[in-house]
């Protein structure tokens, strides 16, 4: 007779309003005033409409943040399940290390830095936070989301569903500015973007350790010029 699986239990009501709390653009990591290179893309005339804005955006959520920081945050929400401190070490490193331009750098260590400082106000006594802080140069943001997700209690799917929806809402927000977008446009692009995240997040869960992978040249080259970019709204 062939084994049949016990369905998932369903994520409790207090971890999904934990989950929608780290997704929530109020949250004081400064997520909001990155545009992850969009700006530098509208600048350039590559960006200039609905339909390129989507399309942008589907592609960053394909070809980088599956591959790389999602990818990266499953699993470090393992290792700090395990406590494995060796393993959160060497994916922080993993994520320092990729970092295609200077801005991308300090938007990750910055995040890292100020969801932190969050997981200590809130008062919840775990050590696994000294272990995130201490971290060098910086705590990264994926691996620090990583460890609010664990404390959470919710499954490893929903944490990175989690993830990768408060990133869509904060680059959506950016191209309602930087293109600029009306608020229908942009919930339009949410709306392609939602219907994009359970496929990434599915391959990301399934991606080799070995096949992770930062690589964006277009991207990169285009966060760089952004850093010296004449006028801009975001920091990033």
């Amino acid at each position: 007779m062939p084994r049949v699986r016990r369905a998932p239990a369903p994520t409790s009501a207090s971890s999904l309003l934990q989950l929608m709390w780290l997704a929530s653009p109020a949250l004081p990591v400064g997520g909001f005033s990155y545009s992850e290179g969009l700006e530098s893309a509208v600048d350039a005339g590559r960006v200039t409409n609905e339909a390129q804005a989507a399309g942008w955006l589907a592609d960053q959520l394909q070809l980088a943040l599956a591959r790389s920081d999602l990818a990266l945050a499953a699993k470090a929400f393992g290792a700090w399940q395990r406590d494995d401190r060796a393993a959160i070490g060497e994916l922080n490193d993993w994520v320092v290390q990729t970092r295609e331009s200077s801005e991308m750098r300090l938007q990750t260590e910055q995040m890292g830095r100020s969801l932190v400082e969050w997981l200590k106000n809130r008062g919840t006594a775990d050590e696994r936070i000294a272990v995130l802080g201490a971290l060098k140069p910086a705590p990264t943001w994926p691996v620090a989301f990583a460890l609010a997700a664990v404390q959470t209690g919710a499954p490893l799917r929903d944490a990175l569903l989690s993830f990768c929806f408060g990133w869509a809402e904060n680059m959506v927000q950016a191209a309602l500015k930087a293109v600029p977008l009306g608020q229908n446009a942009g919930q339009r692009v949410l709306a392609t973007l939602a219907d994009a995240i359970p496929p990434a997040v599915d391959r990301a869960m399934r991606l080799p350790h070995g096949e992770r992978q930062a690589f964006t040249p277009m991207l990169a080259i285009l966060s760089a010029r952004h850093e010296a970019q004449y006028s801009r709204l975001f920091r990033s």
